[in-house]
């Protein structure tokens, strides 16, 4: 993978972790495990702990399936 000229700026870092952190909380508050998540959006258990942790970038179709998989809009994971 190509590296990056520019690291990412700090507010983008601290916005992936709070979408994370969104997407842990509504699957606790749905009472499901990170493997139920990733069941129900078709997707693997590792995708859902990257993107909890902030390790990735969801797609935006990945962000479609897990708002789907808890049962919320899309937009409840970008905004807290």
């Amino acid at each position: 993978m190509p590296v990056r000229r520019n690291p990412r700026p700090d507010w983008v870092l601290d916005r992936r972790r709070a979408l994370g952190h969104r997407i842990a909380d509504l699957r606790r508050q749905a009472d499901l495990s990170q493997e139920q998540l990733a069941h129900l959006a078709g997707m693997e258990r590792r995708s859902i702990q990257r993107y909890e942790n902030a390790q990735r970038d969801p797609q935006f179709s990945d962000l479609l399936l897990i708002a789907h998989a808890l049962r919320v809009h899309v937009t409840d994971l970008l905004t807290g």
